[in-house]
């Protein structure tokens, strides 16, 4: 599948094939947000989906057209490298179509993410937490299971950037007049995804990346509009949220988005906490990057008072509570 061959209808047909295998997700409002901004916030609980995070979709959609279309009488071996969700999402969907997955985890990943991509079944191959640490053990691995090895990226997969995109088709038919998106942004699969659809179903919604600035290669790309990676490791607490954008990703979101909010660490941990007091909603600190994005002063000065229905996606749950950020603080 070709990039110009994402439209709305490639996804329309992602959410027809899923549908069976994921939930569709609540939306929350809260008075406190709305309060805040004056606008009217409306947050797509991923939290509540299985794995406890978006990617489910798009790895049972990638999955599910890799087993269709894989040599006859053979089992692909789904083989990637993620921080933790997108290994929870491919294993489970590996499972789900009985297929063997093995996923490179950076050693510095949340324990609570390693528990569940083994419980689900995959097999777990700790890797230097760099993006080319991951990467060349995940090339390691695939030569060493050989032909029957398929790599699925956890973003920059056109199958896996039309299963994300269903989020915002589900988002536009339970609230049809939104009239902007904060999505945080890491390879870009979600944002890339959430775009095309949002764009396809209104042409004049706007779609903002809200983005760590410790890991702000979205930005700066954006900025300069033309890619440029992050070259050392991010260090930010959104953990899912250090991938560089891919060069897949990047001419979608390059084309589709309005702009690119960048946060601090300070202003993550801020709204994650405001998160679990006002609405009681346990988010990692990946999904709080949206909520601070909508609290940024720069967000508030410059578009803020020209949207009224904000939508946000609370894209993963899988906190660590062993380790939250304001516990660590007061230690």
């Amino acid at each position: 599948m070709a990039a110009k061959n994402i439209s709305l209808d490639v996804i329309v047909n992602a959410a027809r094939v899923i549908k069976p295998f994921i939930h569709r997700t609540p939306i929350v409002t809260s008075r406190f947000f709305d309060g805040v901004t004056g606008k009217h916030v409306f947050f797509k609980c991923e939290i509540f989906q299985k794995t406890g995070a978006f990617k489910i979709r798009g790895t049972t959609y990638a999955i599910q057209n890799i087993v269709k279309n894989f040599k006859a009488g053979r089992k692909p071996v789904i083989v990637t490298h993620s921080s933790g969700n997108h290994a929870q999402a491919v294993a489970l969907a590996s499972n789900i179509n009985n297929v063997k997955a093995v996923v490179v985890m950076p050693e510095t990943a949340p324990q609570v993410k390693k528990d569940a991509v083994m419980g689900y079944g995959a097999e777990i191959v700790e890797s230097d937490p760099s993006q080319e640490g991951r990467e060349a053990t995940a090339k390691k691995l695939i030569q060493e299971i050989g032909d029957d090895a398929v790599f699925l990226s956890s973003s920059n997969d056109l199958n896996i950037i039309a299963g994300q995109g269903t989020i915002a088709l589900e988002m536009l038919e339970d609230v049809r007049d939104l009239d902007a998106f904060l999505v945080p942004v890491s390879g870009g699969g979600m944002l890339s995804g959430v775009s095309i659809a949002a764009k396809g179903i209104n042409s004049d919604i706007n779609v903002f990346a809200a983005e760590p600035i410790n890991a702000d290669d979205c930005a700066k790309s954006f900025a300069a509009k033309k890619r440029i990676p992050n070259r050392v490791p991010p260090q930010t607490i959104a953990d899912g949220l250090k991938m560089n954008i891919g060069d897949v990703t990047w001419p979608i979101i390059r084309d589709n988005i309005t702009d690119v909010i960048t946060v601090t660490e300070g202003e993550i941990v801020a709204a994650m906490k405001l998160v679990f007091e006002r609405m009681k909603l346990v988010i990692e600190p990946s999904a709080a990057v949206g909520v601070a994005a909508m609290l940024n002063e720069s967000f508030k000065e410059h578009y803020l008072p020209n949207v009224s229905k904000i939508g946000i996606i609370l894209c993963g749950g899988n906190a660590d509570l062993q380790s939250l950020p304001w516990m660590k603080a007061n230690k």
